[in-house]
């Protein structure tokens, strides 16, 4: 993905700028029943047939596994499809289990961001739970004929501090390669310094490793439609891994540093060359300890629906995985799934196409405020509802829920992968009982 998915729910952006205000009761409820039937058949025919979706019609047609509907019964009561506003705002900030008991042994890797405090608050408040956390502090820049390593001023030492004191979760910082592409892969010498950069850092600051993300900037400069370039950038990867794995862990020196690579789903099952695939899979597990698959962000301003619909994650993972045999159970283990903690509001009103992510804050603000009936779109395995702004204008919200999360987290135990959380700061208090 070439977009800059860090700023996801940084409150600065104009996406999350607010457009909802107060509307009657009378209002909205004029033309509820009918418009809200009218907006269910206008979502079916979007994952049906516009080219947005056209994956969906694949995945219907070979999807496996039945979808959980019935309510799933946990020390924190049910889990379930039919729920409503009232209960989510009473009861998301109650944690009923141990915060630090896990209820699944698969890896667990959380994203923090530094615009988002609480999700800071989150990794210390339920350290245990997670393997592997990832601050998002740094990028590698060109900076003339020489590279740069940018987000120390980020890194909180106190708080990586109080991390290791309360649990084993290793600290592997995320860092965006943003230096240019073709100067970088073509010369050994550029090559060598950006792997330097990277490795020392995680030696003077520490660290066990780090999360690159290469991917979708590299698709975006055109460097993965060249073969001969698409090749070095694997080698370089390859490279990094085998230097990481050359150093020992400054806190434990039976551990090597390692090394999460972070990819987008492919877009169709007909592979396109910038795509991430099971041959490049294949290839770099020897060099690397595991794979951030951005499993969300599916749907968009100009086809709203839902942010990772259950059936497509399916198919990324049967196309990258294949459904059997023993060279799925041997990579599965290193595929992070991804799990969105945000959500989106989209402006449905025709000519008006819009869309702003959501964190847990505004979903709940939007519940208290507008009362609206959940539903659950069965085919995704997503909850969503639908309300009217100052100006009248129809919004369709997806958020995740209890029932979602833990459709996604069984799907996961059934691959044997672990899951990688965008971000922890963006979700709601008890969403942290499942894990």
């Amino acid at each position: 993905m070439a977009r800059r998915r860090e700023r996801r729910g940084e409150p600065s952006q104009d996406r999350r700028k607010e457009r909802i205000g107060p509307e009657t009761r009378e209002e909205k409820l004029n033309d509820s029943d009918a418009s809200e039937r009218k907006l269910i058949g206008i979502f079916i025919l979007f994952f049906i047939i516009i080219p947005a979706v056209s994956v969906l019609v694949y995945v219907y047609k070979y999807g496996s596994g039945t979808k959980r509907l019935e309510p799933v019964i946990t020390e924190r009561g049910p889990i379930k499809t039919d729920i409503n506003f009232q209960e989510i705002l009473t009861e998301n900030t109650n944690v009923a289990g141990n915060e630090s008991q896990r209820n699944y042994d698969y890896p667990v890797l959380a994203y923090i961001t530094p615009w988002n405090s609480k999700g800071y608050e989150m990794a210390k408040r339920f350290n245990s739970k997670f393997t592997h956390l990832s601050p998002v502090w740094y990028d590698l820049k060109s900076h003339g004929n020489s590279l740069i390593l940018e987000g120390r001023h980020n890194a909180d030492k106190g708080w990586i501090s109080e991390l290791r004191m309360r649990g084993n979760a290793l600290i592997l910082p995320r860092i965006v390669l943003e230096a240019f592409p073709t100067e970088l892969l073509k010369k050994k010498k550029q090559m060598d310094k950006a792997i330097d950069l990277m490795v020392t850092e995680c030696k003077e600051m520490e660290y066990d490793g780090i999360v690159l993300e290469s991917w979708s900037r590299w698709a975006a400069y055109g460097v993965l439609h060249n073969p001969d370039l698409r090749n070095m950038a694997l080698k370089f990867i390859k490279q990094l891994g085998h230097t990481l794995h050359s150093v020992t862990s400054t806190r434990n020196p039976k551990q090597q540093l390692q090394l999460v690579y972070v990819v987008g789903p492919p877009h169709s099952e007909a592979l396109q060359q910038h795509d991430f695939g099971p041959a490049d899979l294949q290839s770099l597990s020897g060099s690397v300890d595991g794979f951030s698959l951005m499993t969300y962000d599916f749907s968009g301003p100009n086809n709203p629906g839902p942010n990772a619909p259950l059936n497509w994650i399916r198919f990324t993972l049967r196309l990258l995985l294949g459904s059997t045999g023993n060279n799925a159970q041997r990579l599965a283990p290193k595929i992070f799934l991804g799990i969105n903690f945000y959500g989106n509001d989209f402006i449905l009103s025709e000519g008006s196409g819009g869309a702003g992510a959501i964190l847990g804050r505004d979903y709940l603000s939007l519940l208290e405020k507008h009362r609206p009936q959940l539903q659950w779109e069965k085919n995704s395995g997503e909850h969503f509802f639908v309300y009217f702004d100052d100006n009248n204008v129809r919004h369709a919200v997806f958020y995740p829920s209890l029932m979602s999360i833990y459709m996604r987290l069984e799907e996961a135990r059934f691959w044997g992968t672990g899951i990688s959380i965008w971000e922890i700061g963006q979700g709601l208090d008890y969403f942290f009982d499942l894990l």
